[in-house]
């Protein structure tokens, strides 16, 4: 039985066959390297687990979102952020305009290519074809990652093809220390 409350826990959600780009069939695989796998990013967004959902906070056991998941493993890394976020809104209802979520991370993180992710990074999806990237995650493992998932909590989830269809970026955290 596992230990986690129903809180922690997640549907799937739709299970449709999605290709890499989206489409039928998907092929999208992570990587996995043992040596990576409880490594100090990963070990802090496990912290998380539990953390109630709450739009645009950022305090382990009190509120996050999916961008404060990210800025709370960064903090628990390397201190304070390297920049206040703006604004946003708590949908995926905005069309077009501007990748701000792909810049800011691009700005503090390593990007990566998708098929390099590892245990500990971040996952970045786009909810709808035509809308900005506006949901991220921290993979931690070949087919789990930790989020904040809307109206419940930050959870640890199955990363099916569902979400790997919408999987648009990676990006690994500076090693602490630099």
């Amino acid at each position: 039985m596992s230990s986690r409350t129903s809180a922690q826990r997640e549907d799937p959600g739709p299970t449709r066959e999605l290709g890499a780009s989206g489409g039928p069939g998907s092929s999208l695989r992570f990587a996995r390297d043992d040596d990576r796998f409880e490594n100090a990013a990963l070990h802090e967004a496990r912290l998380w687990l539990g953390t109630p959902y709450q739009h645009q906070a950022s305090l382990r056991g009190v509120g996050c979102d999916c961008l404060g998941l990210v800025r709370g493993v960064w903090r628990g890394l390397h201190g304070a952020e390297p920049e206040a976020p703006p604004p946003y809104r708590p949908d995926w209802a905005e069309l077009g305009g501007r990748e701000l979520l792909l810049e800011a991370l691009g700005r503090a993180l390593a990007p990566l290519d998708l098929a390099t992710a590892q245990p500990g990074d971040v996952l970045v999806f786009r909810m709808a074809p035509d809308a900005p990237a506006k949901h991220c995650a921290i993979l931690s493992g070949p087919d789990r990652m930790i989020h904040a998932y809307w109206g419940r909590a930050c959870v640890e989830s199955w990363l099916g093809r569902w979400w790997r269809g919408r999987c648009v970026a990676a990006f690994r955290f500076p090693e602490v220390g630099t």
